[in-house]
C-alpha cells in the first residue's frame, strides 16, 4: 500500500513539472516553412522545468512520419528558443505536425507538446513575429561573422582569421570569440 501512496506521488511531481513546460511556437497560428530556418520556443522561466530536453518533430498521421524524430539531441531549457535550421528538420508541406519536448534518455516521456501546425511550402511567408525572429537572428550572425573578420585581420593574420571566421559562418555558428593566436 505504500508503494503505491509513493508511486503516485511521483508521477504527480512529474506530471507537475511536465504541466510547467509549454511549446509556444510553432503553433497552428505560427507555423513553419518547409526547407527554411523556423523558429521554436518554449516558457523556459517556469518553475519546476527540466534543465535540458530532446526535442522532437511527429505527425499526427502516421503515413506522413510513422514515430516522432529526433531535431535535437539535448537542448537546454534556460535557452527559451532555437533556430531549426532546414538541415536539422526538413519535413515536406503538410498539416498535423507537433514538436515534442521529452526526456533525453527516454523519449516516450514528454514533457510538453506543441499544438498541432502546418508546415507550409518553400515561399511561403512566415507569420509576423516569427518571421521578426528569423530576420533579427539572422542579422546577428552576419554581425558576429563580420566581427570576427574584422578582429582577425585587424590582428595581422588576415587569410587565417579571414579563413577561421569563414569556415565559423559556413558552420551556422551564430555567435562567439574567435581568438587569432
Amino acid at each position: 500500500m505504500q508503494f503505491r501512496s509513493i508511486a503516485i506521488s511521483v508521477v504527480a511531481v512529474a506530471s507537475m513539472a511536465a504541466a510547467q513546460l509549454t511549446v509556444t511556437t510553432p503553433s497552428a497560428a505560427n507555423w513553419w516553412v518547409a526547407k527554411s530556418t523556423n523558429v521554436l520556443q518554449w516558457s523556459c522561466k517556469a518553475d519546476n522545468v527540466p534543465q535540458t530536453f530532446t526535442v522532437l518533430i511527429g505527425n499526427q498521421n502516421p503515413a506522413v512520419l510513422v514515430q516522432p524524430m529526433a531535431i535535437i539531441a539535448i537542448q537546454n531549457n534556460y535557452d527559451c528558443s532555437v533556430l531549426i535550421t532546414q538541415d536539422q528538420a526538413n519535413q515536406a508541406a503538410g498539416t498535423g505536425y507537433e514538436v515534442l519536448l521529452a526526456n533525453p534518455i527516454n523519449n516516450t516521456d514528454v514533457y510538453a507538446r506543441s499544438e498541432a501546425f502546418e508546415i507550409k511550402p518553400l515561399g511561403s511567408l512566415y507569420p509576423t513575429q516569427q518571421a521578426e525572429q528569423v530576420a533579427s537572428a539572422s542579422a546577428a550572425a552576419a554581425s558576429a561573422s563580420t566581427t570576427a573578420a574584422s578582429s582577425s585581420t585587424k590582428k595581422g593574420n588576415s587569410a587565417a582569421g579571414l579563413g577561421a571566421s569563414l569556415v565559423l559562418a559556413a558552420a551556422g555558428v551564430v555567435g562567439g570569440v574567435l581568438a587569432v593566436l
